[in-house]
């Protein structure tokens, strides 16, 4: 996870065909998420998305 990723944790993620998943945008606050995908939802009713919040992932070096 780069440092960019690290500053926007909530991500909006469409579920493709065959469990595929898409990231399709990042946000510092879960609200501007939850707006934002209700705009997607609006915009592409047949389309399914998730709202997740990613954590960087520690590794002992």
């Amino acid at each position: 996870m780069t440092y960019s990723e690290q500053l926007r944790p909530w991500c909006i993620i469409r579920v493709l065909p065959d469990q595929e998943q898409l990231v399709v945008a990042r946000f510092r606050r879960q609200v501007d998420a939850i707006a934002y995908s209700q705009v997607l939802q609006g915009l592409y009713n047949t389309a399914k998305y998730l709202i997740t919040f990613e954590t960087p992932v520690v590794t002992n070096q």
